[in-house]
């Protein structure tokens, strides 16, 4: 397959052009040769060196993100970024980022991911981002305990991992918006619902989830965004044949 018709690809699943107006990400190939053949793609979380030199050690030719290189403003080629492009292009490596679309995608998606293995059911939009719902919002068939929630989702504990204990000890009801948008408990109050479940954590939001009586999880900007990636990495090999790798690199946020 050619980069080019991986692109084609990607782009036949993820809203890459309609999602274009909300994100500053430039989604798509960002770095590559598009006539270059691929026979194996890697994914990870976050474009870096490491992440780069790790893919080439697998033999990738094209590496696939969920954070990209390139955010709207232009930035010069010089310094820590310099040394990115050369790695790239030096390992013979294109870069492809597929941001928010992949957030949003209703299977694949970060967030959607995270609601069926939770096992919500009624599944809706939700998280408002520049008028658009990136996130998701459902209900549990019974009850089910905030330790179990943390345990099925992630492996950190309370020392690691934000948990604001505000609402009910058993969870009916489950909103979540993967990477950062904590602000976004607003809409999970509005909502009445007993969990809201983010990446990132912040002190604004204390008080104003402990005076609604609401339960968030941070749960890691870096682990909540995970689930996009891994899930678009099985579907490729599947539909494909192409192999993949997943490159991980957590870094503690």
């Amino acid at each position: 397959m050619l980069l080019r018709d991986l692109d084609a690809y990607f782009r036949s699943i993820f809203e890459i052009e309609p999602l274009a107006r909300i994100d500053s990400s430039m989604n798509g190939i960002q770095v590559g040769d598009t006539t270059r053949d691929v026979s194996t793609v890697a994914f990870a979380v976050d474009a870096c060196r490491e992440v780069f030199l790790r893919a080439s050690e697998a033999g990738a030719e094209v590496l696939f993100v969920h954070h990209g290189l390139f955010w709207g403003a232009p930035i010069p080629v010089t310094g820590y970024f310099f040394e990115r492009m050369r790695c790239l292009i030096e390992n013979d490596l294109a870069l492809y980022a597929v941001h928010l679309p992949l957030d949003k995608h209703p299977e694949l998606g970060n967030n959607a991911s995270m609601a069926e293995t939770l096992g919500l059911e009624k599944i809706e939009p939700f998280g408002t981002y520049k008028g658009t719902a990136i996130g998701c919002k459902g209900s549990l068939p019974a009850p089910v305990l905030l330790d179990r929630i943390i345990e099925t989702l992630f492996t950190h504990t309370d020392e690691t991992l934000g948990v604001l204990r505000f609402g009910p000890s058993e969870i009916t009801s489950v909103g979540i918006v993967s990477g950062g948008a904590a602000f976004e408990v607003a809409e999970a109050i509005a909502d009445g619902l007993d969990l809201y479940i983010t990446g990132d954590a912040s002190h604004t939001i204390y008080h104003q989830a402990m005076e609604s009586g609401i339960n968030v999880v941070f749960g890691g900007h870096y682990m909540t965004e995970t689930w996009g990636v891994r899930r678009t990495a099985d579907r490729l090999a599947r539909e494909t044949g192409l192999k993949t790798v997943y490159v991980d690199l957590p870094t503690g946020f």
